[in-house]
């Protein structure tokens, strides 16, 4: 990917060689800008910079009486003369730096016409110097506001004139949380995003004409022994944001403490507000975890906020505890400069502790070698450490030799003055023998052990080299598939300085269950940090390009094979959005609604992403079955498999609201009724009786309380148990239109289930009513999935829901509705036109629509003996999709499309058709030789919506002879809202399968 500085090289080489560099005389300059302002110069000026220059100056007058201004290249006439006439009136001072004479002395002219007419009515002092302004201009009073108005025509280095004027800003006589109150008013005020620079910071903190909050003053770190709550005598550090890793753990150091920060001093507080992995993650855990309140200030609504533990004397007088406090403060352990501008952070902390660290330098004679080394390091080495010790590893090369670094960190507690550093554990001896390179270093020597800052290619530090780094979560390294993809990546590195650095994690952050904090990716072993490395001197060239490339590639080949993305290196680009969908785990979808509540104007817009966009559409996933076929076991097993796979999700009871009102109303205990089998057979019969009482009242009961259980979860994926619906996805998706809904059937023997029950009411056979219990496999409907539980294993459980429910997890689902756009007020004012078929006007449209439908059938395609599809909607994607399965096709066509034989059916026009030409019946044929009966086929369509066209199909293959059980619908998106599925039921097709691949909600 191209960047603006490479093409603005690339447009620079165009200029021809003998092109004149002679600066123009100050005669030629004047004709050239009274040239401009006679073309299009001026309207421009008129229409757009004036009044936004009096926009973005309004504030600095305002909050003013007396206003300095210095100019630069102002020309024959100041802008700030152009401006309203209560900001002129504020200008006490003014100085212009115009080389140009010829415009001096016009300036000069225009300054001091009479004293009644002066531009400045309020002047005191002017001084227009006839000079160009450089880095060596002294300008001895401090000025409000710096204008750059003509460029800087003529000067070099023109970043160090831009910095050398900023020192020549006022400044506010106070540092404070005010100031930032300031910058958030007006952001909100002026609709502008904000970065926010923490001590150190990553690309994503500057970006060109973005407004920075540089929180370098809040760089103070305060020692607390005593405070109250419930960390009573427990010592704490409260850090400013402006403060650097290094500047705490010096200062905890000084006291004999700590905190598990990261690995290097530089970095800032985007560090530990979204994770913090380094060197005293095992002992003490993430950075994140050890936050414990924070003062920030709200980019809604710019008020200061404290949450948390904050002690008393570091809580700003104007503080106020917001009603969501918790959920703020368990945003922020994880994600947190995304919800507001932090000041400070009161971490906990801990005894100081003293480092043994080794290290071993080791030459691999070849890929075989690499393979069995690194896979006895992350099992034999790594995985037997207890929680005192660590271990990293680097893979790079040293010119044509694959090398493997091992830095193994060895800690105690240094506060008694005792103990000793435990010995090199005897496997690392036998496998990589002595260390080459062994020291005793504090938290503060640390840093300076980090491998690829000293021993690697020379060292990497002192700003000699440029990195790009992007870190990805690996369990289990020394799996064969993902040695293959490290090594061959690191064959294939674009620049001779790439590495992989791999950091220890394993139990101490598995321990921390994944949403007790923001951090929800917990089950790694390593953090693989992929970096990319270029000399300092190729910044912007093909190299640097190259390499940025290579690390998006590498982490792209992981991502299948890793446990989740580290956010902190995540920002605006679209390369990252991809990858921030794996940063959270879990917690994703109920960050993205922390943003839209704490950040609804998006101010905070350059931090990793957290986007609506970004979500799996909401599944819902209704278990059914007979009594006792193991439905709410199988949906917890599913539900485990889900969460493992980095997705939120639960499960509950459709009955659960009626077991709580019935133990409500009739002294029950209602935490038995939903946990104890044996006592909710007990009440079967009481309770069926119960909720049809309440039927009788409210006969739309069993409708209400499935939509309070689906929007009432905010999950990735819900699991519903107990539905008595005998057609559910039929008959309730219309009701929560948003969402995928599919259903599973769990199938069990008479015997298996008799056994099952008595197993619940410890071998007495209890009979049952029709509460929430018995659902039969109807007639006329065919679920979803179907799954037989009679003898299943664990493993099988599981085996299904990574076959059949996965699969709507993938990103390949979210691409393909990135493809089809809106069309707002088509075919009729307020209707929303998803333009489904421009899928294949999109480049990989076809093939991956194609590879979707092969992957999500749920059948098997080898048994299908031909594709049916009818319009051009399902003529388009069958004939990609008949490539792809190399099956037989067979076409539905208007009358008369087709030579006899032929049979015909009746269709009524289709959900758009019907808006554009109104009530218009015709036919479809398809000839009568194409299909034998008995025939096993799968019809293709673009949408699904009231169902008129698969209705029609559905009857003419019926005609023909096929099996409604032999017949597979398959459609690109499903509109719910207008119950297709249903009407295809009532015309007597239930027992036909239906799937799509999208869902969109509204008409």
């Amino acid at each position: 990917m191209a960047t603006l500085d490479a093409l603005r090289i690339a447009l620079r080489q165009q200029i021809p060689s003998e092109a004149s560099t002679k600066a123009l005389s100050d005669n030629k300059y004047q004709h050239g800008f009274d040239l401009f302002l006679h073309h299009n110069g001026w309207s421009n000026y008129r229409e757009f910079v004036i009044p936004k220059l009096s926009q973005l100056l309004q504030s600095q007058f305002v909050s003013r009486k007396e206003v300095s201004v210095l100019e630069v290249g102002p020309g024959p006439k100041s802008v700030f003369g152009y401006l309203p006439n209560f900001m002129r009136q504020e200008i006490t001072s003014y100085t212009a730096y115009e080389p140009n004479h010829l415009f001096a002395e016009k300036l000069k002219a225009w300054l001091h016409p009479t004293k009644e007419t002066s531009p400045f009515p309020s002047l005191c002092t002017s001084s227009i110097n006839i000079e160009p302004f450089t880095q060596e201009t002294v300008v001895h009073e401090k000025q409000q506001i710096i204008l750059f108005c003509h460029s800087l025509y003529g000067v070099s280095s023109k970043d160090q004139v831009v910095r050398h004027a900023l020192d020549m800003l006022s400044e506010e006589s106070e540092e404070d949380v005010g100031q930032v109150q300031r910058c958030v008013t007006w952001a909100l005020k002026h609709r502008f995003c904000l970065t926010v620079v923490g001590g150190g910071h990553s690309g994503h903190c500057r970006w060109r004409n973005v407004v920075s909050v540089d929180m370098g003053a809040f760089n103070q770190v305060h020692i607390v022994r005593k405070t109250g709550g419930s960390n009573e005598g427990h010592p704490l550090v409260v850090a400013g944001t402006g403060c650097k890793t290094g500047d705490i753990i010096q200062a905890a150091q000084s006291e004999g403490l700590t905190v598990p920060l990261g690995a290097r001093p530089s970095v800032g507080s985007g560090l530990w507000l979204q994770g913090g992995i380094g060197h005293l993650l095992r002992p003490h855990g993430l950075a994140c975890d050890a936050i414990v309140g924070a003062v920030l200030v709200s980019v809604e609504s710019g008020q200061v906020l404290c949450v948390g533990e904050v002690p008393y004397e570091h809580q700003p007088i104007d503080a106020i505890r917001p009603n969501n406090e918790d959920d703020l403060l368990w945003s922020l352990k994880g994600a947190g400069n995304n919800f507001g501008i932090i000041t400070s952070v009161t971490f906990n902390a801990y005894p100081a502790r003293s480092f043994l660290v080794k290290d071993w330098l080791i030459r691999l004679k070849d890929e075989e070698q690499a393979k069995d080394i690194l896979q006895k390091f992350a099992t034999t080495l790594a995985r037997p450490l207890d929680r005192e010790s660590s271990v990293d590893a680097y893979l790079y090369y040293v010119n044509t030799q694959l090398m493997l670094g091992v830095t193994l960190f060895q800690s105690m507690e240094t506060t008694t003055g005792k103990g000793h550093f435990p010995t090199t554990p005897e496997s690392f001896i036998q496998i990589i023998g002595e260390s080459d390179c062994t020291k005793t270093v504090d938290a503060v020597g640390l840093f300076d052990t980090e491998m690829y800052m000293s021993l690697m290619h020379g060292g990497h530090g002192g700003g000699k080299t440029a990195a790009f780094k992007r870190c990805v979560f690996l369990k289990d390294i020394e799996h064969i598939n993902i040695t293959k993809i490290l090594l061959t990546a690191i064959n294939s590195r674009p620049s001779a300085m790439c590495y992989f650095h791999l950091l220890h994690g394993g139990w101490p952050v598995q321990e921390v269950a994944s949403d007790v904090t923001a951090f929800g990716c917990r089950d790694w072993d390593f953090a693989c940090v992929v970096t990319g490395v270029w000399p300092r001197e190729d910044d912007d060239s093909a190299t640097a390009r190259a390499t940025v490339r290579w690390v998006y590639d590498v982490v792209e080949a992981l991502l299948p094979v890793s446990q989740g993305v580290y956010g902190a290196d995540l920002g605006p680009d679209p390369r990252d959005a991809i990858l921030a969908t794996k940063a959270f785990g879990p917690n994703l979808r109920k960050l993205v609604k922390m943003k839209q509540i704490f950040d609804p104007h998006g101010v905070l817009t350059y931090a990793c992403p957290l986007l609506k966009d970004m979500l799996s559409q909401k599944m819902v996933v209704l278990v059914t079955g007979e009594h006792g076929a193991g439905k709410d076991y199988c949906a917890n097993v599913w539900a485990a498999a889900v969460k493992g796979h980095g997705y939120s999700t639960t499960v509950i009871g459709i009955g659960d609201v009626t077991k709580r009102e019935y133990a409500s109303q009739r002294g029950a205990d209602s935490e038995r009724l939903l946990g104890d089998r044996v006592y909710k057979e007990q009440h079967r019969e009481a309770l069926a009786a119960f909720f049809n009482q309440q039927l009788e009242h409210r006969p739309h009961l069993a409708e209400e309380h499935f939509v309070e259980s689906v929007r009432g979860a905010n999950v990735d994926v819900l699991f519903i148990t107990g539905m008595r619906e005998e057609a559910p996805v039929a008959n309730l998706w219309h009701l929560v239109s948003d969402v995928r809904l599919v259903d599973i059937h769990v199938n069990a023997s008479h015997k298996t289930r008799g056994l099952r029950r008595q197993i619940f009411t410890n071998g007495h056979s209890i009979s049952h009513g029709n509460f929430n219990c018995t659902e039969t496999l109807v007639s006329n409907y065919r679920p979803n999935f179907v799954f037989d539980n009679d003898i299943a294993s664990d493993d099988q459980v599981q085996a299904f829901a990574k076959h059949s429910l996965f699969p709507f997890l993938g990103n390949d689902l979210r691409r393909l509705a990135g493809m089809v756009p809106s069309v707002p007020d088509f075919p009729r004012p307020g209707i929303k036109f998803r333009h489904v078929l421009e899928i294949c006007q999109q480049k990989g449209g076809y093939k991956l629509c194609a590879s979707l439908f092969t992957q999500h059938f749920a059948d098997d395609w080898r048994k299908v003996d031909a594709i049916v599809s009818c319009d051009v909607g399902g003529h388009i994607f069958a004939a990609s999709l008949v490539l792809e399965v190399n099956a037989r096709s067979s076409l539905v066509r208007l009358p008369g499309k087709l030579p006899p034989p032929t049979i015909s059916a009746e269709k009524s026009p289709s959900h758009v058709s019907f808006h554009v030409n109104g009530v218009k019946v015709e036919g479809i044929e398809m000839r009568a030789d194409t299909l034998r009966k008995g025939a096993r086929v799968v019809v293709i369509d673009d949408v699904l919506a009231t169902g008129n066209t698969l209705l029609s199909m559905l009857e003419l293959l019926n005609r023909a002879g096929i099996n409604m059980e032999d017949i597979s619908v398959m459609v690109v998106a499903e509109f719910p809202i207008h119950r297709g599925r249903q009407r295809l039921r009532q015309g007597g097709f239930g027992r036909v399968g239906i799937q799509s691949l999208l869902v969109f909600d509204g008409e």
